[in-house]
């Protein structure tokens, strides 16, 4: 059974994973904005050309599934790498943009 994953504890594991090779000094900002945008180049690309159906469906087929989860992975690390820099608390980040949507598009 996998343990409980959090974001400030994928943070700390992709901090150390980066210190641990000296990469620190590469995660400015700017370089950290330009890999996430990359990263999600990667995953429209799986999509592209796929119809609305078959998108609906890349999770059917495991070689897709791979590519897809793999590169959700990058996204997401790139996301918390800036978000960490930054010192932008992720979490709290979305809960507030939500309460602000629901304000400027209220339901119904």
């Amino acid at each position: 059974m996998t343990e409980h994953l959090d974001v400030a504890k994928l943070q700390r594991r992709l901090a150390e994973f980066a210190a641990a090779r000296n990469w620190q000094p590469y995660h400015t900002p700017k370089n950290l904005v330009s890999a996430l945008s990359v990263e999600a180049s990667e995953l429209v690309e799986i999509f592209q050309w796929l119809t609305p159906e078959e998108s609906s469906r890349v999770m059917d087929d495991p070689e897709s599934a791979h590519r897809v989860t793999d590169e959700v992975a990058d996204v997401l690390a790139y996301l918390l790498q800036l978000c960490e820099v930054l010192g932008i608390d992720p979490l709290a980040a979305l809960d507030a943009k939500i309460d602000r949507n629901e304000r400027r598009f209220p339901a119904p």
